[in-house]
């Protein structure tokens, strides 16, 4: 029987999701196949597991989520009673339960449901399914001491009704009294108790949610515009001096649309960052003429303009009466609220306490899952010297919502500032630093010079060299202000690992730089090395890579068996080529008896049991390879892009290895998603070799 989890709630207002959310992506670490089960359910789309089937690539059917809808567990209970309404949903959740190792439970609602003492039903339900419970109490707007006594209610309520609590949830409490909270309930409850401070943008809606609540037209803006969380709002109606001494970040400004003053002034205090907003709604059914639309669009390109026609009042009305909600659509506030869960949570004590067993392969959700804990566990400071590209900037906002790294964007900071506030990011948590003004620009030139002097670099030349933003990233690396770098969605290859090679060289251990892809297949995560690196290794430089490789691998939790990769297969083949993989592999045995080899060997052999039942019978290594070493760049990068095109992987990296610190380079086409793995790993590739860099 499935292992099950039931989150559940005393009252409406408790947002329970962000709960919800956190439990399943500590359960989908831990194992691959992660069911979902929602006991009741109202009409229209269930917006949670739409946003749980779309981040989790769940491939349930949501036809099998559900237990029954309100409506009808209303009916059946009124006319049957309570039993026949719980025999129904266990016989449900059962169907579930014998197609997932773990189930995680959707409590109700209580949002008009119609059912008589719900909390109990919560805790009859989550008995019969064997489920241990996570209550969750909402703070929103209440003193501490009140709080307090409802969340020990709750677990009295919960407990005294059988129910086997793992934990307690306080959620949305005022910031100010969190450690207070969480300090009296830790002395009073014999369960944890965590407790989550509110944030503002999760309950805040999107612009595209108030344009569909309201009916509103879009003017002007983009997608990205859209997507702007909505976190106050400020009525126009003053003069321009007066209005934009009100605005205040992340406002959506509501003003009648003759008033093309005012419109003109929030987009261009948006565009100066002074501070940016998140749009503006024209109300009275009027908009600014062309030639001032025009203006706007230029002065603030993608932030959203609106235009409904009833006048401010009632649009005021609707407006507070506006919650935002995480949908699949909002990733974003996703990412915000996994942060909050990760930062107030201990996620290891709790999985300690789920005694959910952990999948014995890796998987590639689990894999990404991994990256991103270890790296919080340890923080560490990346530099990105790409700080103005769009990629980099989205993904320096899902690191600084998740809470995964410190990090430091080179560029203009103005620009950065700017370009940030039109895609809506928060960069309040990152250092900015201009290469070409930074006081450090002399320092690091008598560095570099001193460094490449047998190369007859002077410091005059030096100081143009250490503006360039990779070379002045690698620096911030080599002087400890910062603990490795990451590049090159915009740069070439070369331009990225250059300065490394100049300036931080290889470890003593490592006789060359090589380079590894952890390639995310559909249901395991291989490594391949090296693909992007080093044209045609000999054979010492072959051992060496495939002995990297594998601290590699293991370093990121994926065992490793190394498969030396050739035409043939044992002594099948002869020839240069085979011979140079026949005496890496030997050389590796001999260096490192402790790790697992085979070569050389064929990529089918290698992977693939029946063929190496056939070919290696007996091999600890064969068929069950996870790390892959090619013979050559021609045929490692051919093969890993092949199979990243056909076979619809994942290829993370090249991640450079070998050097005395990490720095990892992108490739030009890489996502955002790409982008913040990479980073991940590179802070995870730090914690092994250098101390942690203060916060500047």
């Amino acid at each position: 029987m499935a292992r099950s989890v039931y989150v559940t709630g005393i009252e409406r207002g408790d947002g329970r999701q962000v709960v919800e959310l956190g439990v399943m992506e500590l359960l989908t670490r831990q194992v691959d196949r992660v069911g979902v089960f929602r006991p009741l359910v109202h009409d229209g789309p269930d917006r949670l597991f739409e946003l749980l089937r779309a981040r989790y690539r769940l491939s349930q059917d949501p036809a099998a989520v559900y237990g029954m809808d309100y409506a009808q567990a209303a009916a059946l209970q009124a006319e049957q009673g309570t039993d026949a309404l719980v025999s129904r949903l266990v016989d449900r959740f059962h169907a579930v339960a014998r197609e997932y190792e773990v189930v995680l439970v959707l409590g109700t609602d209580y949002a008009a449901t119609q059912l008589p003492d719900e909390l109990a039903l919560n805790a009859r339900l989550a008995n019969e399914f064997g489920a241990s419970v996570i209550p969750v109490v909402g703070g929103k707007g209440r003193e501490a001491d009140a709080v307090r006594a409802e969340a020990r209610n709750a677990f009295r309520a919960y407990d005294g009704l059988g129910c086997d609590v793992l934990a307690m949830v306080v959620n949305r409490v005022a910031a100010r009294d969190r450690e207070a909270i969480a300090e009296r309930l830790g002395a009073r409850l014999p369960v944890p108790c965590y407790v989550l401070p509110d944030d503002a943008s999760l309950s805040a809606p999107t612009v595209a949610q108030i344009s569909h609540a309201l009916g509103a037209r879009v003017v002007l803006g983009d997608g990205s515009g859209l997507a702007r969380d909505a976190l106050d709002f400020v009525f126009g109606g003053a003069t321009l001096p007066n209005f934009l001494a009100a605005l205040t970040p992340g406002c959506l400004v509501v003003t009648p649309g003759d008033r093309a003053d005012l419109v003109v002034g929030a987009l261009a205090a948006h565009s100066a960052g002074t501070p940016p907003i998140a749009g503006v709604l024209l109300t009275l059914n009027e908009q600014p003429s062309e030639a001032v639309l025009t203006l706007a669009a230029r002065l603030a390109p993608g932030t959203p303009v609106l235009a409904v026609s009833g006048n401010s009042f009632p649009t005021a009305q609707e407006l507070f009466a506006l919650e935002g909600k995480m949908t699949a659509a909002t990733p974003r506030k996703a990412e915000t609220a996994l942060g909050l869960f990760e930062r107030h949570v201990d996620s290891a004590d709790l999985v300690k306490r789920l005694s959910v067993a952990r999948s014995g392969r890796v998987t590639p959700m689990m894999f990404e899952h991994e990256l991103l804990e270890q790296a919080r566990a340890d923080r560490r400071r990346v530099v990105l010297p790409e700080g103005g590209e769009e990629r980099v900037l989205r993904a320096a906002d899902v690191l600084i919502r998740r809470d995964v790294c410190d990090l430091t964007l080179l560029g203009d900071p103005d620009a950065i500032r700017r370009k940030a506030a039109d895609l809506s990011i928060d960069l309040s948590g990152a250092q900015l630093i201009d290469p070409a003004e930074s006081e450090l620009r002399q320092r690091f030139a008598e560095r570099y010079a001193a460094l490449r002097a047998h190369r007859g670099v002077s410091v005059e030349l030096a100081y143009d060299v250490v503006s360039d933003v990779n070379y002045f990233g690698t620096l911030m690396v080599e002087e400890g202000l910062a603990d490795g770098m990451v590049s090159g969605s915009v740069h070439s290859t070369a331009a990225t690992i250059r300065p490394a090679f100049e300036i931080i060289k290889t470890k003593p251990d490592a006789s060359i730089v090589s380079s590894v892809f952890f390639m995310c297949l559909a249901e395991e995560v291989l490594v391949y090395g090296d693909c992007a690196v080093n044209p045609d290794p000999d054979a010492e430089q072959l051992a060496d890579i495939a002995v990297q490789s594998a601290a590699t691998a293991a370093r990121f939790g994926v065992e490793p068996r190394i498969a030396m990769l050739s035409y043939s297969t044992g002594t099948s083949g002869s020839g240069a080529d085979v011979d140079k993989v026949r005496e890496a592999t030997k050389l590796v045995r001999a260096a490192h008896p402790e790790l697992k080899i085979e070569g050389p060997i064929q990529y089918d052999a290698a992977v693939e049991p029946s063929v190496a039942a056939t070919k290696l019978p007996g091999s600890e290594v064969a068929g069950r390879a996870t790390v892959l070493i090619f013979p050559d760049l021609n045929t490692g990068n051919n093969t890993y892009k092949a199979v990243q095109r056909s076979a619809g992987a994942v290829a993370v990296g090249p991640v450079l290895q070998g050097l005395r610190k990490p720095v990892n380079d992108l490739s030009r086409g890489a996502l955002v998603s790409d982008i913040v793995n990479t980073v991940a790993i590179t802070a995870i590739q730090a914690q092994a070799t250098a101390p942690h860099t203060p916060s500047s």
